[in-house]
């Protein structure tokens, strides 16, 4: 809306005006990781990712607002990690699955109550944000989840693979159901490996797997969705060798992706085989990143131990 109002009718300069806010929120997004891990900081900043599709769609303004989110908790500010977390859900649903394991963290360091604050506030958020809008348009308020709901599987998920290469196509609503069924059941399945090498792992982390698996299993993955990974590949893996795999094979379907849509509109391109190849090795990447997780030890972030040396924290 502000982007409007600056730029007026001129879509060229309106597209400006969205990249200068975007950028903003970029570097507020790096100077969060920066006071979180300041060596890490520099891997976000030189992705390519971030380079070709922090102007595709407004997802970096949630990307921001959950990175603010992260060393808000980090620094025991769990009533603003809510906010900020409430905010970022009434941009992009994704925030709210960093809420599960944020509140397991503080449950694992017999702190209840922050856990209810975290959630509390988030909800809180949430409604005051959405409650004027539904209340004084409801179908247009609800439009965002009809239509997600009801579109068909996108070219990059694997719903789309399986119904393109292999001719089983369920139906939207089956894919719907099944989507959130395998989501909910792969994430318990890998809490409890990981629970079980390494029983007094940071349960914030689990945030890293739960949106791996909501992107892999779901029926979406827009380009500008590896972006809400960033900033936790950038904390959570154990060294570059993984990340720089991650990047390459996104940049690999960013390329063939729309380099296929060429061939499809008629002025030349890769055939859709190479993007969905691309999509593959993408999908294997996230995977293994994932495993790495569950059977290497934990990355403790320098905030993490900064903040243990200054205030000691019972754990469960």
């Amino acid at each position: 809306r502000i982007a409007g109002w600056v730029s007026g009718d001129h879509p060229e300069r309106f597209f400006w005006v969205n990249a200068v806010l975007l950028s903003i929120c970029a570097a507020v997004a790096a100077g969060c990781l920066y006071l979180m891990d300041a060596r890490r900081a520099l891997w976000f900043a030189l992705a390519p990712t971030l380079a070709l599709q922090v102007f595709v769609n407004w997802d970096f303004l949630t990307v921001a607002l959950t990175t603010a989110a992260t060393l808000a908790f980090f620094r025991r500010r769990d009533g603003w990690a809510g906010v900020l977390i409430g905010l970022g859900t009434a941009a992009k649903l994704y925030p709210s699955l960093l809420l599960v394991p944020l509140a397991a963290e503080r449950l694992r360091g017999r702190q209840p109550d922050r856990a209810i604050l975290l959630w509390w506030s988030a909800s809180i958020t949430w409604i005051a944000v959405n409650l004027p809008f539904a209340a004084t348009g409801l179908s247009s308020w609800w439009e965002f989840f009809r239509f997600n709901g009801a579109r068909q599987a996108d070219w990059d998920s694997g719903w789309y693979l399986l119904c393109h290469r292999l001719s089983v196509c369920p139906s939207t609503g089956l894919i719907n159901v099944s989507s959130i069924a395998l989501f909910v059941a792969v994430a318990s399945f890998v809490w409890m490996a990981k629970r079980r090498r390494e029983p007094d792992f940071p349960r914030w982390q689990l945030a890293f797997p739960a949106l791996v698996l909501f992107l892999l299993l779901g029926k979406v993955y827009s380009p500008q969705f590896s972006l809400w990974l960033l900033p936790w590949l950038v904390l959570v893996l154990p060294g570059p060798r993984r990340f720089l795999a991650f990047e390459a094979a996104d940049l690999a379907v960013f390329l063939t992706r729309f380099s296929f849509f060429g061939d499809l509109t008629g002025i030349g391109g890769v055939p859709l085989g190479v993007f969905e190849a691309a999509v593959l090795i993408r999908a294997g990447v996230l995977a293994w990143c994932v495993v790495a997780w569950v059977r290497e030890p934990s990355r403790r972030l320098p905030i993490e131990r900064a903040i243990d040396r200054a205030l000691p924290v019972a754990h469960a």
